[in-house]
């Protein structure tokens, strides 16, 4: 084995902390592992140099006497501690666990805590922007009432894992190092079931329809969620359950459009209360208000009712209600009323520019463009 520098070897300075140390040993141990490099020699003799230096580097008290009289003050033959006396297992259980996903030698896996949730909620705008309460039913599983979730038969308890004693984890061999894994006979709980539940069959859990009362509050939209905590799936050996979203769905309305804060609106008009101007009756979310029409509107004419759109659940000022007023062109006339409007056509000709200067002006661009594709 190569007697190069410690911490030349791990690539760190002789202050290096312990976390430091770790990250420069997991960063060696990734590229020179043997997994990763078979029949690689050098790379196998860089993995063993490294790991060697991190037990002694690792561990105080060598440290420190590898610090006064370097390789001979940690070298068995020379009368030192040795690095031999550290077990490689525990420096890979250690190390190698944060790599693999395995635990620690001898710490078990802990319980699970339990799936979360989502439930699709949907809501009409009105109890979007005002808020309500809804009642729903989440099918999840729920801790087994026969047994306690402890899946065992009523009266029996579960007893230490015989594969794993109670651990958790196993170990296997592989090559001149050995890996944890979770144990495949109780998954990592360290315990076993030998009579199960008759209700759960051994799981701890039972499928169950579960009712619930939502509070929506006022201001909500498409989008937000609401979270319940600890309405989700039971967690595994006593472990805290997940949690229950409910994501809310604003269906479509059959007058207003939500955007942001604001509501809009689109308020058909009659030509002659756009000619003339008037007052219409429009609705709002709150009820009903007067809308004033001036004089000679145009059609697409936005008007804005401030104060009368959406308080929104994250706060902000009070949104407004936006009316487009479209000017509605009359159908089914009769004879007469066609005639008046011959009439009203004919009287206003003579002055269209004054009546009409939209479509003067239109007009006057469509004669230039004619006269300029001529020249």
């Amino acid at each position: 084995m190569s007697k190069r520098d410690y911490y030349e070897v791990l690539g760190v300075s002789k202050t290096a902390s312990e976390p430091e140390l770790k990250k420069a040993f997991r960063r060696a141990a990734h590229k020179h592992h043997p997994d990763r490099n078979p029949d690689n020699k050098e790379a196998e003799d860089k993995f063993k140099e490294a790991k060697e230096a991190y037990e002694i580097l690792s561990d105080a008290q060598k440290r420190s006497a590898y610090d006064q009289f370097g390789h001979a003050g940690v070298d068995p033959s020379m009368g030192g501690a040795g690095a031999g006396a550290s077990n490689f297992s525990d420096v890979f259980g250690d190390v190698f666990g944060d790599i693999f996903g395995g635990a620690g030698g001898g710490r078990g896996q802990q319980a699970r805590r339990g799936a979360d949730l989502r439930y699709n909620l949907d809501l009409t705008l009105e109890e979007a922007v005002h808020g309500t309460s809804a009642n729903i039913e989440v099918a999840t599983h729920v801790k087994c009432g026969t047994c306690s979730g402890s899946g065992a038969k009523k009266g029996t308890s579960p007893v230490t894992c015989t594969t794993c004693g109670g651990h958790g984890q196993v170990r296997m061999q592989q090559g001149f190092f050995s890996l944890q894994q979770t144990c495949p006979h109780c998954n990592g709980s360290g315990q076993s079931i030998k009579d199960p539940c008759g209700t759960c069959r051994g799981s701890g859990h039972v499928r169950k329809n579960k009712k619930l009362s939502v509070k929506v509050p006022a201001g909500v939209d498409n989008g937000d969620r609401i979270r319940l905590s600890g309405e989700g799936e039971v967690g595994d050996r006593g472990a805290p359950a997940g949690d229950l979203y409910v994501q809310i769905s604003v269906k479509k309305h059959p007058i207003f459009v939500r955007d942001g804060n604001d509501i809009f609106c689109e308020v058909p008009i009659s030509f002659v209360n756009a000619t003339l101007g008037g007052e219409l009756e429009v609705p709002t979310l709150d009820g009903r208000v007067n809308l004033k029409i001036p004089a000679e509107t145009q059609s697409g004419r936005m008007f804005r009712m401030r104060g009368k759109g959406v308080k929104s659940v994250r706060g902000g000022a009070l949104g407004d209600l936006l009316c487009r007023v479209e000017v509605e062109t009359p159908v089914n006339l009769s004879a007469r009323q066609k005639e008046l409007l011959r009439e009203f056509e004919a009287e206003t000709s003579n002055s269209h520019s004054k009546h009409s200067p939209k479509a003067s002006s239109w007009l006057g661009k469509v004669k230039s463009f004619f006269e300029e594709m001529k020249s």
